[in-house]
């Protein structure tokens, strides 16, 4: 065990790309258990701030929070994994000189000069990825192709699509939740608005984080049969 002496205090930072994930709690407890990991016999956790956006904004207030809190009690910033920092380079830069201490419970050792590396390389990505992808579309429609209209995907192409959203929609630990609790509902006679209405109850949602309808009921638990 560690000398008491190095026994700290931590704000747990997370984020979440989407309202969806940040509903039905996706990616954060992944997140948690991670941060839980690394803090053990370490110190505790003081507060928790999540912000629940795209990781190419630059604007997070609950980031900002807990920034101000660590500077406020002495505590270390703790973040989960280090791709929720390096996706923009002025974001790096707002935390080297906030003067907050930081460390990332997935790679202890990173420090300010590591993560503004990894940060400028994500964006010169993005960038690359970006460019890539405009140079693409302008010589499909030099060739004569009008974008965005659907008869320009094959029968092949819808069919592959649609296979990916069911796998994807199978895959999604929270359908599978709200599927086997459906099919224990429905066995018991229930009917389909009133399993929408539990489901809704116990703070299930949809995949886009819509309350749950009969008809949404009857495709998920068709995704399973």
């Amino acid at each position: 065990m560690e000398h008491p002496f190095s026994y700290k205090k931590y704000v747990a930072y997370f984020r979440v790309s989407t309202q969806r994930q940040g509903a039905s709690g996706l990616g954060l407890s992944a997140q948690r258990t991670s941060v839980s990991a690394y803090i053990h016999n370490k110190g505790e956790i003081v507060a928790e701030f999540t912000d629940i956006e795209s990781g190419k904004k630059n604007n997070r207030p609950e980031l900002l929070k807990a920034i101000a809190l660590c500077k406020e009690k002495g505590a270390v910033l703790l973040i989960a994994k280090l791709d929720r920092l390096t996706r923009n380079v002025a974001f790096i830069f707002t935390l080297r000189d906030s003067g907050a201490e930081f460390v990332c419970a997935d790679m202890p050792q990173a420090n300010t000069l590591t993560i503004g590396v990894m940060a400028t390389m994500a964006q010169h990505e993005r960038e690359v990825i970006g460019d890539r992808t405009r140079k693409a579309l302008a010589e499909k429609k030099r060739a004569g192709y009008v974008l965005g209209k659907p008869e320009n995907l094959t029968v092949q192409a819808v069919q592959k699509g649609l296979a990916v959203r069911q796998l994807n929609a199978r895959e999604d630990e929270n359908n599978r939740r709200a599927a086997a609790f459906a099919r224990s509902l429905r066995g018991a006679g229930v009917s389909w608005s009133s399993i929408a209405a539990t489901l809704n109850e116990h703070v299930f949602r949809t995949r886009r984080g819509k309350q749950f309808q009969a008809v949404q009921v009857q495709r998920i638990m068709a995704l399973f049969n």
